[in-house]
């Protein structure tokens, strides 16, 4: 793990996507943070210890998809399925497609496996299948500030973790997607899917895949914009982290099709400037709870 000192920063973005902003002031305690994203070969050995099923692993319940086909409540998960030329770009159905068998040791359906992935960052697990980890390890998930904080590796308001521009000496510095997604990868960056942590260099922090490669989970119930979301602004408290909306009073609205959705950070091997430019620190989407894919995964901290 990685120490990260306390601190000010400028949380966000007014330049990007919508839910980025408004860029705000923001404080933070210290706290250790995984130098790089949870490995398979990390997961496996917590599996292996606490028979740990995950969200992917086991059937829908039939009572939180009412009028769905009974031949469809099976586990499995979503994979990546690049198309054969360009298509709408406002439905995602057109790439991900339901693959009954799918889970973090088939990331892209039961054909597939992680033989030579171990240094790979674990995929297809869920905000629940992050927090049993977490709390196997005697660590927590970030909150989204925690995150960004880290990420941002003291370049306030820089657009990418490593500063301003997207190439540092003609080099990538992170696993994306070159082309145009979601049929064309030129794969300049040497990779067409995830890839074994530590492979793109550092952040000035330590850390590492800490954008790209895959989107990582945090604590925080996602909102539409910075500003819908409660906030702890208490000097006194010596910390300012956005906190969670309370149960009580949260919408679902933004949530989508009822379900809440956790903030996810990061973005991924699926990242591309046409559709999602959002391997940034500002960079910021929803995700519902029980949601696996190939390009999801997460780190932990320990807080001091």
């Amino acid at each position: 793990m990685v120490w990260i000192e306390g601190g000010a920063f400028t949380m966000g973005s007014n330049r990007h996507y919508p839910e980025e902003a408004p860029a705000h002031p923001v404080a933070v305690d210290g706290f250790m943070i995984d130098r790089h994203p949870v490995t398979n070969e990390e997961f496996a050995r917590f599996a292996q210890e606490t028979g740990h099923v995950t969200s992917a692993e086991r059937a829908p319940d039939p009572a939180d998809y009412p009028g769905a086909d009974p031949t469809d409540l099976v586990p499995g998960s979503l994979v990546f399925r690049p198309t054969t030329g360009p298509v709408a770009l406002n439905d995602f159905r057109n790439w991900w497609t339901w693959t009954p068998g799918a889970d973090w040791r088939h990331p892209e359906g039961p054909a597939s496996n992680v033989g030579g992935r171990e240094r790979h960052p674990v995929t297809q697990v869920s905000y629940f299948d992050a927090c049993a980890y977490a709390e196997w390890a005697a660590k927590s998930l970030p909150t989204e500030a925690e995150w960004e904080f880290a990420a941002r590796g003291g370049l306030d308001r820089k657009r990418f973790a490593w500063g301003d521009e997207e190439l540092v000496r003609g080099r990538r510095q992170a696993n994306t997607w070159q082309g145009r997604f979601p049929w064309e990868n030129l794969l300049d960056d040497g990779f067409a899917g995830t890839s074994p942590v530590g492979s793109f260099p550092a952040s000035p922090y330590g850390l590492q895949d800490i954008t790209g490669n895959v989107w990582e989970w945090t604590t925080d119930y996602f909102t539409a914009d910075h500003a819908s979301g409660e906030k702890n602004v208490s000097p006194s408290d010596g910390c300012c982290v956005p906190a969670n909306p309370r149960t009580t009073e949260y919408s679902f609205v933004d949530a989508g099709e009822g379900y809440p959705r956790r903030v996810v950070k990061g973005g991924s091997h699926l990242c591309a400037p046409n559709y999602c430019l959002r391997y940034r620190p500002a960079a910021r989407q929803g995700q519902t709870e029980e949601t696996s894919t190939p390009h999801l995964g997460f780190r932990c901290i320990v807080r001091t």
